[in-house]
């Protein structure tokens, strides 16, 4: 008479285990993640430094093509005098692209 019957939670078993994550492997996964993020971070500081040096780059080259566009004119406005004294007939000039004979002959090619 000291024996109980089988319930419903004692005939299937006990209940199922969950696996339990130790604090070993947190810490470990959290170090990774913390290292990816060092990481990034340098890769980004390397990206901005990068970025500073192409704006650099971009001002120095805007000042060279301003000074080189500015020779340009000068060159072109003694010439024309030059021609001018000598009459001397000139291409004229079409826009920036190069002279109307210049835009003349890649459109016949």
């Amino acid at each position: 008479m000291g024996r109980t019957l089988p319930t419903a939670e004692t005939a299937k078993g006990p209940p199922p285990v969950r696996p339990r994550m130790g604090f070993g492997s947190t810490a470990k996964k959290l170090q990774k993640v913390v290292d990816m993020a060092d990481d990034l971070y340098s890769k980004l500081n390397d990206l901005r430094d990068q970025m500073g040096e192409i704006r650099e780059t971009i001002d120095t080259t805007n000042e060279r093509v301003e000074a080189v566009e500015a020779d340009l004119e000068e060159q072109r406005a003694l010439l024309e005098a030059i021609a001018a004294a000598n009459d001397i007939d000139l291409p004229l000039e079409d826009d920036e692209n190069g002279t109307a004979e210049d835009t003349e002959r890649t459109s016949e090619a």
